[in-house]
């Protein structure tokens, strides 16, 4: 009897719409990230969500910290491939000025942007415009009162946190939210995105804030967004790192397609190398990455050293290489041998026939 991949039951969320990507619901989860240039510099902003449109990323957040910034908000929009969230605090002017000119939904805290009014007002422009609002609430910055009350930041109180603002804007006739409750310590945010998921129907939003380098960060992310995806929890992620922000996408994409979630571009089985290896294995995976990171299909690749385990990894590649002697290695293709080719060969071989492939799942 053949072993069957576990399916994911995904927690029921209400859905919202970014732009043009749903969010909740039965909606695939989406991955985000956000530009790190100065958002005045609005030709350097605009390369940058383009780099990150094109390694997957369905949404995009723009830091807008003036009413300045907004004005070149206003630009960016304008030549996005993807729906741009405002990420705005304490100024609710500028969330106002952000709605009209484009945003495809506000990042805020209700706390501090101000009086009743001034929220209220946001509220207004959101909803004259069709936008959703996101509310972070992060460990670090938990308002005073929920500090004296628990102590200290726990999941208890990043619940209330988020609770509290869901009550401000409802008081406002606004309903179409989002949550996000992070923290760096892994386990704290676990336990507040678990708590959360049992509180309220509001999609939510994943991310391990402040989770490190890329390194770091990567191996932090994984595992608790990891956590958190295998229970159904989650409609929309990021992964934070200290590092390129492609890199954020690239990791929530491989950490989507590791628990069978979405599909997307390559997968590359590589085997970790020994001296049995008949060639440059690591060398090659780097430059195969690098070479098909615009591949869009979901394809296959394994990259195996020798003949130990290469063959039985090939029976389930769409292209697969296993080191040989003698200069030379099999060649696989959708799980049958093609023939043997020269180790100089493998990656022209595999580019083009993955290049193939891909042309051949698009028509």
């Amino acid at each position: 009897m053949e072993w069957q991949v576990p399916t994911i039951e995904r927690r029921k969320a209400r859905q919202i719409k970014v732009g043009s990507v749903l969010v909740g619901g039965d909606a695939p989860i989406s991955v985000q990230s956000m530009t790190c240039t100065d958002t005045l510099d609005v030709a350097a902003t605009v390369a940058q969500v383009q780099a990150l449109a094109d390694v997957g990323a369905d949404i995009v957040r723009v830091s807008v910290p003036s009413m300045e910034a907004a004005e070149a908000f206003k630009a960016i929009v304008a030549q996005s491939p993807v729906p741009i969230v405002a990420d705005i605090h304490f100024d609710y002017r500028i969330a106002i000025a952000c709605a009209q000119n484009g945003a495809a939904a506000l990042r805020i805290n209700p706390g501090n942007i101000g009086s009743v009014e001034k929220v209220a007002a946001v509220c207004a422009a959101a909803q004259d415009h069709g936008l959703p609002i996101r509310v972070g609430v992060n460990a670090g910055s938990l308002d005073k009162d929920l500090l004296v009350k628990y102590g200290a930041p726990c999941p208890d109180a990043m619940v209330e946190a988020a609770l509290r603002s869901a009550e401000i804007l409802e008081s406002h006739g606004f309903v179409d939210y989002a949550f996000s409750v992070k923290a760096s310590e892994l386990f704290l945010c676990v336990a507040a995105y678990e708590q959360l998921a049992k509180a309220c129907d509001a999609p939510l939003h994943l991310g391990i804030t402040e989770a490190g380098g890329l390194m770091g960060g990567t191996v932090l992310s994984s595992m608790g967004i990891g956590m958190l995806l295998r229970q159904g929890i989650g409609d929309t992620l990021r992964v934070s790192l200290a590092a390129d922000p492609v890199e954020e996408v690239k990791v929530g994409w491989a950490i989507l397609k590791s628990l069978h979630l979405r599909t997307r571009g390559i997968n590359i089985v590589a085997c970790p190398t020994c001296s049995r290896r008949g060639y440059d294995v690591v060398g090659t995976v780097k430059i195969l990455e690098e070479s098909l990171s615009d591949i869009r299909a979901p394809l296959k690749i394994a990259i195996m050293g020798c003949v130990v385990n290469g063959p039985g990894e090939a029976l389930h590649a769409d292209v697969a290489i296993c080191g040989g002697n003698n200069g030379k290695c099999l060649f696989y293709e959708k799980g049958q041998l093609v023939g043997r080719i020269a180790t100089s060969e493998i990656v022209p071989k595999v580019i083009e026939r993955v290049r193939a492939l891909a042309a051949l799942a698009q028509d």
